[in-house]
């Protein structure tokens, strides 16, 4: 798998963006495309392709920190290669977007475009084509070491956050009954779950000694796993409780993710996390305050 050409660099992104080009061929040829029903249906399709591979960009380097073997090494090594093949999925999605929005205005007004989903949805392309530019010598020389990584990390979290939200709430608000919001609201869960362990495992101290910390953070890591699994229980409430303030409504219309339902749970692990992993020398103790 190391020395593969096969599966290594551009063959790589070629068996990425060619085998879902292929499907996409024929689900096309499949559906009625003169109906805005069946471009909708192709867009849904064609993000069915695009969430694995920004859910697998997101874990990558998280991976190959908490379990460094073959596999994960290959991964880190190819990243760019999948974030491409990423790309070249979200282009089948908003060359179909396109369609429906020119092709059939009146119905894309009026069932699809709401003002919110358009400020996440272009602020998305608009990271992705920063990204794709920079992905290449002659837009990385522009940005220094430093700015690239906040580009190339904010990007691939805002791409993450997107469908991760979407499945969120079609699973705790709808309740949905396609297995696949499942599956890839648990994928997108885990991937983010996997890089606030490997922070936390950046941070731990040798021979940690158990505190109150270590209780505190095992019960909010414990809490948002369970938050996790019963967004339908709770989504409700905390939702009317949080768009409460007429701000806080005004937010919601023009920040995207406002108010962060679906995040809060990874914020509680995030907080947990941080707390299992503080170092306790970094606390004065009673005695160090006093003097």
């Amino acid at each position: 798998m190391n020395k593969s050409p096969l599966i290594n660099g551009w063959p790589l992104f070629w068996w990425l963006a060619l085998v879902p080009a292929g499907f996409m061929v024929r689900a096309s040829l499949l559906t009625d495309l003169s109906s805005p029903d069946g471009i909708s249906a192709m867009i849904q399709y064609s993000v069915r392709w695009a969430v694995p591979l920004i859910f697998l960009i997101t874990a990558t380097s998280a991976m190959a920190r908490l379990f460094p073997n073959i596999v994960t090494r290959w991964l880190l090594r190819n990243r760019r290669y999948v974030g491409l093949a990423f790309a070249t999925a979200m282009a089948w999605q908003g060359a179909f977007i396109f369609w429906i929005s020119v092709g059939h205005p009146d119905h894309y007004y009026t069932n699809i475009y709401f003002l919110r989903d358009e400020l996440e949805g272009s602020s998305g392309y608009l990271f992705l084509v920063a990204m794709i530019v920079t992905s290449f010598s002659f837009g990385r020389r522009y940005l220094s070491a430093a700015h690239w990584r906040v580009l190339h990390r904010s990007g691939v979290y805002f791409l993450w956050a997107y469908p991760f939200s979407v499945y969120w709430w079609n699973t705790a608000y709808y309740g949905s009954d396609l297995w696949l919001d499942y599956l890839f609201y648990g994928l997108g869960f885990t991937a983010f779950a996997l890089r606030i362990a490997a922070w936390g495992k950046s941070r731990r101290q040798p021979q940690q000694n158990i505190s109150g910390h270590t209780v505190g953070g095992t019960l909010l890591v414990a809490g948002g796993l369970v938050l996790a699994m019963t967004g339908s229980l709770w989504q409700e409430s905390v939702s009317a409780f949080l768009l409460a303030p007429t701000s806080s409504q005004t937010l919601e219309l023009w920040l995207p993710f406002w108010p962060f339902q679906p995040f809060l749970p990874l914020l509680l692990i995030g907080l947990g996390t941080w707390l299992l992993t503080l170092n306790e020398k970094s606390v004065p103790s009673e005695t160090q305050v006093a003097t």
